[in-house]
């Protein structure tokens, strides 16, 4: 018989029990946390590069500190009893307290975006109402049916097919309202039925559900308005910052899959009934989804095998738009709805960017365009009505605030600019006491950094030469267990009593992430013969661009050297390609058009995309 520990899990500063469980020899404590039923953070997928799920051990027997407890935690840290969660078993019963989650009240989540008239589309959604005055079988030499009796006139012809569920409830509508009932269908099949006239009311939903986020919206499929935004951070996010990290954890182990995939059905089910709750609609009204998202989203919504995704060669179960009813999936909240998903372009280039592709118009451009979506998996695409091509990169969750010392979300506290003149002045969201740095700060950080000689070209620290720079600049440099490091924020003037710290180390996060963006970038502009003086416009889409100064952007090499007002911000283009497709069938079929035409650049295969990627990671020149 397997030997049992138990690990008792205590709340931050309190000695207070969360909960107490019972769990095998060896598990981590990690696995032993979620068994608790307790979220914690692991944004680099378990394999101890980050310190997102470190735990204090107050009592009980411990393994000794792994190589990555130290490098990430520290010799005094570890000496306190603090260790990497993904890392330490189980040798003992034992008590530990989860480190506190980073304070991140009020993260930035991007809204649901907002359609233009550019981005309008005529209001063909697929869903139709009729209103139906019927009555029931009276004479038993007429062979004929409820559902005959309701069909027999105008809709004859339609040939519709109802649903189980609509068969169901269809002896006490007719019978119940002598003033008619309504007849709800989607592409032929019979959804709903209602008594009495309802036609006015039609409702569908937009989702995109990125790897660190949800935003979803609702929508009158009559009128075209967005009657609620809904969203927040998407609850996978504690199986890994990354897609390769949540691939990895799932991978050949379907009680995993099942398990992450509750997490965002939960999600999903929650801001539908968020969403109705907002707008006071009911929720069987609801009646089209259409659901974006990249490759890993979209097989974990419905519960497909993600794992080959994660192996060469990163081929998708599917590509081809899928309609399913919500009840399959299962949506609770949308009892009488059908989910649409939007076509994949490949193993990491998803329907979100289907969804942005139809949302900026690019494939009808006269001129060459550039589609940037920047998140921890980053995605180009380029190209006019002449044709598009488009690739991946993984970004990784550094621009995130990810695998970053002091990195956080867009939230309260978090250092999003800085400048430096004598000494470094930092803007912090919320105007509070600083006690972190989001991806915005990472990459104004590296820019101002550049500008004053505090950083070389090379990303190295100019700790060696600092006959340039003014004693206050000078000061800020330090050594610590991460290694060289410079202040951003005093430890007195933060939130949290310590310094607020960029290492080496952070700098070489975001070299990764940004020459993972930029190369992307060159190569299809090396494939297509496209001069940076050629490309008429570079749309920044995605959450992530909404905050970034294209100025800082530029002088790191995140993004080409074009000039400041070729450059777009257009919001969450995957959300609104979404509620394109929302309201229009014709929009959702050239989806598929989209898919079937746009060239899928593997850039791992390019033997120069090697040296790209290289050169990418420098920070140009000075």
């Amino acid at each position: 018989m397997t030997d049992k520990i138990t690990i008792s899990f205590q709340e931050a500063g309190s000695d207070k029990v969360v909960k107490s469980i019972g769990v095998d020899l060896g598990t981590t404590m990690l696995d032993a946390a979620a068994e608790a039923g307790l979220d914690v953070d692991a944004t680099c997928g378990r394999r101890g590069k980050c310190r997102s799920c470190r735990i204090k051990i107050l009592s009980g027997k411990i393994p000794p500190a792994t190589l990555q407890d130290t490098l990430q935690l520290g010799h005094e840290a570890v000496a306190e009893r603090f260790r990497l969660a993904c890392q330490t078993p189980l040798i003992a019963d034992c008590a530990v307290m989860v480190a506190p989650l980073r304070t991140e009240s009020g993260h930035q989540i991007l809204s649901a975006g907002e359609r233009t008239t550019d981005t309008e589309a005529v209001i063909e959604s697929g869903v139709e109402k009729y209103l139906i005055k019927a009555e029931e079988p009276k004479d038993e030499n007429e062979q004929t049916s409820d559902f005959e009796k309701i069909v027999e006139d105008s809709l004859k012809a339609l040939n519709l097919v109802p649903s189980l569920d609509v068969l169901r409830r269809i002896p006490e509508v007719l019978r119940e309202d002598p003033q008619g009932l309504t007849l709800t269908t989607f592409l032929g099949q019979v959804v709903d039925i209602e008594p009495g006239d309802t036609t006015q009311n039609k409702f569908g939903m937009a989702f995109d559900i990125g790897t660190t986020s949800i935003v979803g919206s609702l929508v009158d499929l009559s009128t075209g308005e967005s009657m609620a935004s809904v969203g927040g951070v998407n609850p996978q996010a504690v199986y890994g910052g990354d897609l390769m990290s949540r691939i990895s954890y799932a991978q050949f182990d379907t009680k995993k899959l099942a398990t992450m995939r509750a997490k965002v059905l939960g999600a999903i089910n929650g801001y539908i009934e968020e969403a109705c709750e907002k707008a006071k609609v009911p929720s069987s009204q609801i009646y089209k989804l259409v659901v974006a998202g990249n490759t890993c989203m979209h097989h974990m919504f419905l519960g497909i095998d993600t794992s080959y995704v994660g192996l060469a060669p990163y081929a998708p179960v599917m590509r081809k738009s899928i309609v399913v009813p919500a009840r399959d999936i299962p949506l609770k909240q949308a009892p009488n709805a059908y989910v649409c998903m939007l076509p994949i372009i490949a193993g990491f280039v998803g329907a979100d960017t289907i969804a942005a592709i139809l949302a900026t118009r690019i494939y009808d451009s006269e001129e060459v365009r550039v589609i940037a979506d920047i998140g921890t998996n980053g995605e180009m695409v380029m190209g006019s009505k002449k044709g598009l091509m488009a690739c991946s990169a993984p970004a990784g969750p550094a621009l995130e605030g990810g695998q970053i010392l002091h990195g956080m979300r867009a939230a309260l506290g978090a250092v999003e600019a800085i400048s430096i003149d004598d000494d470094v002045h930092c803007e912090v969201v919320g105007k509070t006491p600083a006690i972190g740095i989001c991806g915005s700060g990472l990459i104004d950080s590296a820019a101002k950094m550049l500008d004053s000689n505090v950083l070389l070209p090379s990303g190295r620290y100019n700790n060696k030469n600092k006959d340039d720079l003014s004693n206050k600049i000078a000061e800020r440099f330090v050594k610590n267990d991460e290694g060289l490091g410079f202040v951003l924020v005093r430890g007195e003037e933060t939130g949290k009593g310590e310094d607020i710290v960029l290492t080496q180390m952070d700098i070489r996060q975001l070299q990764l992430a940004k020459a993972a963006i930029y190369s992307g970038i060159l190569m299809l502009q090396r494939i297509m013969e496209v001069a940076d003086e050629d490309i008429a416009e570079l749309l920044v889409a995605g959450g992530f661009g909404n905050y970034v100064n294209m100025e800082s952007a530029v002088r790191i090499a995140l993004l080409p050297p074009l000039p400041l007002d070729k450059f777009t911000y257009v919001g969450n283009a995957a959300h609104i390609g979404a509620e394109l497709a929302l309201l229009s069938e014709n929009e959702r079929l050239k989806a598929d058009d989209i898919a079937y035409n746009i060239v899928h650049v593997a850039l791992a295969t390019r033997m120069e995309y090697q040296e790209l990627f290289v050169e990418a990671c420098n920070f140009g020149s000075a």
